[in-house]
């Protein structure tokens, strides 16, 4: 089962939106044994729209389309599908009774524009979206698929769960294919691939292993394909089991779909342990990153955003003279800050941040990107210093998942 992805609008081509549609596509075909052949980036332009369909049709079995079937004039790529199989138009009534009952609700009336929606290509069949007006479509012919959705994110996933995926699942037979995943953070790519390097190249061909990067972490990902199912789950359990223990376990921070934040938020609830953080240069993202994993009031207790010094020795209890002597960015400053935020908030744990993100703001003493992160309860601090980037929202970002990290091997 090949497949190539066809996103369209001029937004995605001169960077105004980022494409995060095809991405999510590929993760979820990756799931059901799908092979992402290709992927076209096109504008709202008719002609180029059925140029990328006749080559993607050539290339894959399926299409799947994302962009340009809302109900504004830039939206055309409704038309140039049906231009691309030389078919009219039909009114889909089902179509029209759900847009009445959308606009009933929120008591605003239908436009011409929206009514147009209603509009399908004579071939297609439609998929309904229940989380937006304007529907899927599905078109087979000469033994392949298109399906094309809206470009919105939420969408275009409520779309591809309820009615794409199952609908391919049913109409081709895919290899049987099975993934495991686990998350190592505090080393680079290039580290973690040298400690697998033997690993790597004995693989049988049957198995592939991906290396994921990201900011302060890297996820491996085993994926086993073959014709027999038992020798996947077999294979897949054994080389995992295998990779897992070439890696040393302050590496390993978490399995499958975990994330760091949520994979220390399941350390804190196991537990029975709290956690706060006195934030400066991170500017409550460290709060944010915590608190976006659901449950997280179980031991998150609350954040001190610090960034004047004003702040930090007010609410905090920052020394005075600690802020003259070594300055806000020290070592000696953000323990103070770790044991005010214990004080002051009441939890078992505290992460404190401080330092230059930049652009400007540095001294040749303490350039930008310099970064001191504390960890600690009210036994003992740690500390480490970072020196990253330039870029601002970079060093905002990689202070975040180090702090967190650091937590984590804290709590090791």
């Amino acid at each position: 089962m090949t497949v190539h992805i066809l996103t369209i609008g001029d937004e995605l081509l001169i960077g105004q939106i980022i494409d995060t549609n095809s991405a999510k596509m590929a993760q979820m075909l990756l799931e059901i044994g799908a092979k992402v052949a290709g992927r076209t980036a096109v504008g709202d332009d008719h002609e180029s729209i059925i140029g990328a369909l006749q080559q993607a049709t050539k290339q894959a079995d399926i299409v799947l389309v994302t962009g340009g079937l809302g109900p504004t004039k830039d939206d055309v790529t409704k038309k140039a599908i049906a231009d691309f199989y030389g078919v009219g138009f039909v009114f889909d009534q089902p179509t029209m009774d759900r847009l009445n009952m959308i606009y009933e609700r929120i008591g605003k009336p239908i436009t011409e524009a929206v009514s147009t929606q209603c509009l399908m290509p004579q071939n297609a069949t439609v998929l309904t979206n229940k989380m937006g007006t304007a529907p899927g479509m599905w078109f087979e012919e000469g033994g392949k698929v298109v399906a094309s959705m809206p470009g919105v994110p939420f969408e275009m996933e409520y779309l591809m769960q309820h009615e794409v995926l199952p609908r391919l699942q049913e109409r081709f037979k895919a290899l049987p294919t099975a993934h495991r995943t686990l998350l190592t953070c505090g080393e680079g790519e290039s580290t973690i691939a040298e400690h697998l390097k033997d690993f790597e190249e004995n693989l049988p061909p049957q198995v592939k292993l991906a290396y994921l990067p990201a900011i302060a972490r890297v996820r491996l990902r085993l994926t086993v394909s073959d014709p027999d199912a038992s020798f996947v789950e077999k294979t897949l359990e054994e080389k995992f089991r295998e990779m897992e223990g070439l890696l040393p376990p302050h590496l390993v921070a978490g399995y499958g779909d975990e994330t760091l934040e949520s994979a220390i938020g399941r350390i804190l609830k196991e537990k029975k342990l709290t956690l706060s953080t006195a934030e400066s240069c991170t500017g409550g993202y460290l709060a944010h990153l915590i608190t976006s994993v659901p449950g997280s009031s179980a031991y998150f207790i609350g954040s001190v955003v610090s960034y004047a010094n004003a702040v930090k020795m007010n609410q905090l209890g920052v020394q005075a003279n600690t802020l003259k002597q070594h300055g806000a960015v020290s070592e000696q400053t953000v323990r103070e800050m770790v044991a005010g935020a214990i004080r002051l908030l009441g939890t078992d744990f505290a992460i404190a941040t401080s330092g230059v993100a930049g652009p400007d703001g540095g001294t040749p003493e303490k350039p930008v990107g310099t970064v001191w992160l504390a960890v600690g309860n009210k036994e003992r601090i740690v500390t480490k210093k970072l020196q990253l980037t330039k870029n601002r929202l970079l060093n905002i970002q990689y202070s975040a998942y180090y702090a967190l990290n650091l937590l984590r091997l804290f709590l090791m």
